[in-house]
């Protein structure tokens, strides 16, 4: 199957741009620069061949969002390119993400459709986000909303990340609709070697130091350091509405809650991520230096490779109370569960799947104390590798990877 990929790859770095780098990977990437490699090599495990057109027009993450002229020129150029692949190649399929619920994300939407759309036979949508059959409904005219059905209604396929996001797709009468949820690689594949053990050794350590005994200094090489700090982890854009003020008022109220139970143990936070307003990042440095969490955060910046490695490896939990918007699926979530870490996240929208049945560590959004109900409880918890078998049993990469590539196979 020859698909024309109308998507683009990081930079800017966020969890759609991460999994459509992953898919094109995993089905062998843009055959255009597989030159010197025979056509049948090039996705030939999934029957998927690509021509990637990256349709990027933000520069970083400051960009996305706004109306800019040159971004309507390089989209223009980007939807000439995805013609010229059909032609050239006989790329019949497009595949395309539509955008969440915003006015200036909706007018690509438009201009890719009415550009592109009439040369391909069939048309596929991957919702990476949530949220834009509800915000047509309540937050535009009824002619935005007519135009936008025009232009998008009956894709062939409609591939959506779970079950609740459904009527992202049915909204948009798509003639098939498949849930395949996002995935990673394995980032620990030595978890049993390595992590796991000390994992263990870290909520053995505190079990102790609560009982009120003394830890040997084997105990203490085994779990590394500061086996009487409870580490946590929050990796995200740091945004309020992904989370990161709650998850430091939780921190806070927990730990005064340690300091009155005269507890040996206490609540240290990493934070990682780009501030994508200056206002919120002032906020931030403000917060962290008021007495109640005054040496309990430190900040990091963008992560990525062995830095993001090595925070989620030694974090012992992953917090994540986010109520953004056109929150979907959150590839973080699985990366932490892939850890073993402990996770905390908000029952919002999809999230609930993505966690186990029943799964304790969910909680209410906008509720710091929620949370730190949850991270009182974490500290006496011992180790439990149920997120870790969680994440094998249902988001690997190799499973991701298998389940897309059906359901782009079965319009054909």
């Amino acid at each position: 199957m020859k698909l024309v990929i109308f998507a683009h790859t990081p930079p800017p770095h966020h969890g759609q741009s991460y999994m459509v780098q992953l898919m094109l990977e995993g089905f062998g990437g843009d055959h255009r620069k597989m030159r010197g490699k025979s056509s049948a090599t090039i996705g030939a495990q999934y029957g998927i061949t690509c021509y990637h057109v990256n349709a990027r027009v933000s520069r970083d993450l400051e960009e996305i969002g706004e109306f800019q002229i040159k971004k309507v020129i390089l989209l223009f150029g980007h939807c000439l390119s995805a013609i010229w692949c059909r032609f050239r190649y006989g790329a019949k399929t497009l595949y395309y993400i539509p955008a969440p619920g915003k006015r200036s994300a909706l007018l690509r939407d438009w201009m890719v459709m009415f550009l592109c759309r009439p040369f391909f036979q069939r048309t596929i949508f991957q919702w990476q986000a949530a949220g834009l059959a509800k915000w047509l409904e309540t937050s535009v005219r009824i002619r935005t909303r007519a135009f936008t059905y025009r232009m998008m209604k009956q894709p062939d396929l409609g591939v959506v990340l779970s079950d609740y996001n459904r009527r992202e797709a049915e909204k948009f009468l798509a003639k098939t609709v498949v849930v395949v949820p996002n995935a990673i690689p394995d980032p620990c594949p030595a978890f049993a070697e390595k992590i796991g053990p000390r994992r263990t050794a870290r909520t053995a350590a505190r079990a102790k130091l609560l009982a009120g005994a003394t830890l040997t200094t084997q105990e203490i090489e085994r779990c590394g350091s500061d086996p009487g700090v409870l580490k946590v982890l929050f990796v995200a854009h740091c945004t309020r509405d992904k989370g990161v003020f709650d998850t430091l008022d939780g921190v806070a109220l927990a730990n005064q809650q340690l300091a009155q139970l005269n507890s040996p143990v206490r609540i240290h936070i990493d934070v990682a991520g780009l501030f994508l307003h200056n206002e919120e990042s002032v906020e931030f440095d403000k917060r962290i230096r008021q007495p109640d969490l005054q040496g309990a955060v430190t900040y990091h910046g963008f992560i990525s490779g062995t830095a993001k490695a090595r925070l989620f490896s030694e974090c012992d939990c992953f917090c994540f109370p986010t109520y953004y918007f056109a929150e979907s699926f959150p590839v973080v979530l699985v990366e932490a569960m892939a850890y073993g870490a402990q996770v905390i996240t908000s029952g919002w929208r999809s999230i609930p799947e993505v966690m186990p049945k029943n799964y304790a560590g969910l909680v209410e959004p906008q509720n710091p104390q929620s949370i730190a109900d949850v991270l009182l409880r974490a500290v006496e918890q011992d180790f439990d590798s149920g997120l870790r078998e969680h994440f094998l049993k249902h988001f690997t990469i190799e499973k991701h990877l298998d389940q897309l590539s059906r359901a782009f196979r079965s319009i054909q």
